[in-house]
């Protein structure tokens, strides 16, 4: 019974226990949810506990209690600065002038939803986290960087500045300097990065501006224009020497070398006068010096010889001149040095030209080694200014040189025919009548100089023969007249009408010239025989035309009864000579000449009332 008493007693026990913990569960909930209740009553427009904005507690705040309460905490919108300097300068500005503002009302409505604004799980936990270890909210802000980036332009403004290179010009001497200028500009971008940290910790702060600079490649150039105004300071003076009249100078004033200096940016390279290099017009100054070159140059004049028969050897009758000529670049680079070393007079610089022969050259190396050639023409009964035309050309040619394969031109070597020069007036045929005119005679020597190169052999490049037939060119030692040599004369008349042959062989030419007793000049060509010949013929005068009837003309400069005879007749012909040379038995080359003549007038002048014969003889 007591065993049955006991299990009873136990199973009243469970089932007490059994309701027993239902019960506390709906009374502990119970009680939880009168808690809460009375939480949320309590809080109903209030901020839940716990909830902090930058360390400020706005637990049970209403909206407008937190909002004020963070407008005390919070002034740094309109009471923070933030100070910017750069190069001793200064600027001040709030957050709110950057465009960055704490609204006290956003971060109250933000404490404020805290546990109210999500899921019931969401606030539960946003409460529970409150309520256990407190919720930190960073104040949130509202911030304008196009505010900020505008105020940083505005002080930009201020600051900013292009870069400038340093400039030099010239306005006549005057010297124009223009100075150069370090380039700023705000980096802006940079900058806003400082701004945006000191605003993100509500600090206030000095921010150094970010400012990029830029060197110009050319600041200062103040040596280059010293150098200008020394270069310009005094006449620059050009000097040369001269054999005859000694020492010539120029002055160039400052005026016309300031119109003649170039200011150019200098080669990086150059270390003595960075920036800019003021020196010379090459071309101009070139110019300038080129106008000056002909006066100054000294064309290179090969040694003169004769051939010694006895010896064979050449002797010197005329040393070798050594030419020169300016050298234009050459003196603009000794100018442009000298007066950047502040010196204003200068000596040009001369190219040395050595002539192809000199003194001491043999005949053996000139290959001129024997006669080749001697050719003789007479002209008995010359008057004496035929005569001293005939040796003043002649001498000309004396000692003379050919060089292998050089084509020869005797108005070259021969130079002008003036007063000057030694020669007289005499008869000259010129515009269809011979009258008296200055060199006449010089065609005795180039006919002369025809035949010598005729019969050595050498081609004949240009020749000319006369108007008409002139006794003294078909003259003989004797002086009879050998009408085969008719059609073997040579005019000249320079520069238009010339006599040129080419010394076709391997070796120089010598020619000597001679005036003979007998009213004769000998050409002697010296050189080395090469095995050539020459064989010619000639037609001699053909289809004969007779000179016209003389003319008379009245002369008011000649006295009654005097009669002068002013042109001499000749007869007209027509001639044609064929050459062959041959070289070791071999042609070598053939030619031929071919002349006409026209039939000439005898012309008389006579004095007013003279009484006109019927024949005069011509």
């Amino acid at each position: 019974m007591e065993v049955k008493s006991q299990t009873l007693l136990n199973r009243k026990i469970f089932f007490q226990l059994l309701f027993a913990i239902p019960l506390s569960f709906v009374i502990f909930i119970s009680v939880v949810m009168v808690v809460l209740f009375s939480f949320e009553v309590g809080f109903a427009n209030r901020i839940y506990p716990g909830v902090y904005v930058d360390d400020l507690d706005l637990s049970g705040l209403t909206l407008e209690e937190a909002g004020e309460r963070l407008s005390e905490a919070l002034p740094y919108s309109h009471e923070g600065k933030l100070t910017f300097s750069y190069g001793g300068r200064v600027w001040e500005a709030q957050p709110i002038d950057l465009g960055y503002l704490i609204d006290p009302t956003f971060n109250a409505q933000r404490a404020y939803d805290i546990g109210r604004a999500g899921w019931l799980s969401n606030n539960l936990m946003e409460k529970g986290q409150a309520w256990f270890t407190g919720l930190q909210l960073t104040p949130a802000a509202y911030y304008n960087e196009c505010l900020a980036q505008a105020y940083l332009q505005s002080i930009a403004a201020e600051i900013d500045q292009p870069v400038l290179e340093a400039s030099l010009g010239l306005e006549n001497t005057d010297v124009i300097v223009i100075s150069g200028q370090v380039g700023r500009e705000v980096d802006i971008k940079g900058t806003l990065s400082l701004i945006k940290q000191a605003l993100g910790e509500l600090r206030n702060a000095e921010i150094p501006l970010i400012v990029t600079e830029t060197e110009p490649e050319i600041l200062d150039v103040g040596p280059q224009a010293e150098l200008a105004r020394e270069m310009l300071s005094k006449p620059l003076v050009l000097s040369a020497s001269d054999d005859e009249r000694g020492s010539i100078t120029w002055t160039i004033s400052p005026e016309e070398l300031a119109a003649m200096l170039i200011i150019t940016r200098a080669a990086e390279a150059e270390k003595d006068h960075p920036g800019y290099q003021i020196a010379l017009n090459d071309d101009l100054f070139g110019a300038y010096l080129s106008s000056l070159a002909p006066g100054l140059s000294i064309a290179p004049v090969n040694a003169r010889f004769t051939f010694k028969d006895d010896t064979s050897q050449l002797e010197v009758i005329e040393s070798a001149v050594i030419g020169r000529e300016l050298d234009v670049p050459s003196s603009i680079a000794q100018i442009n040095q000298s007066l950047q070393n502040g010196e204003h007079e200068v000596g040009l610089i001369f190219k040395t030209i050595q002539p192809a022969v000199t003194d001491d050259m043999t005949g053996e190396s000139l290959g001129i080694t024997e006669l080749v050639r001697s050719e003789t023409s007479y002209f008995y009964g010359s008057e004496a200014a035929r005569v001293q035309n005939i040796k003043t050309a002649a001498a000309q040619f004396h000692g003379l040189l050919i060089a292998p394969g050089e084509t020869f031109s005797m108005g070259d070597a021969l130079g002008n025919i003036s007063l000057e020069n030694g020669y007289a007036e005499a008869l000259i045929i010129y515009g269809g009548q011979t009258i008296q005119g200055i060199g006449g005679g010089v065609c005795q020597v180039s006919t002369t100089l025809f035949r010598a190169a005729f019969n050595a052999g050498f081609p004949i490049v240009e020749r000319h023969a006369h108007a008409y037939r002139v006794g003294y060119y078909e003259m003989t030692r004797d002086g009879s007249k050998d009408p085969n040599l008719a059609g073997l004369d040579a005019t000249v008349y320079f520069p238009i009408v010339d006599l040129v042959f080419t010394n076709d062989t391997e070796n120089w030419l010598l020619m000597e010239t001679y005036m003979g007793q007998y009213d004769s000049l000998t050409w002697k060509f010296y050189s080395t025989k090469d095995g050539r010949t020459v064989d010619w013929q000639t037609t001699g005068p053909m289809n004969v035309i007779p000179a016209p009837e003389p003319l008379y003309r009245e002369n008011p400069d000649l006295e009654k009864g005097e009669i002068k005879k002013v042109d001499y007749a000749a007869d007209g012909a027509e001639i044609s000579i064929t050459r062959t040379v041959y070289k070791n038995d071999l042609i070598h080359f053939s030619d031929s000449f071919y002349t006409k003549f026209r039939p000439w007038q005898a012309v008389f002048e006579y004095g007013p009332g003279t009484e006109i014969p019927d024949s005069e003889e011509d």
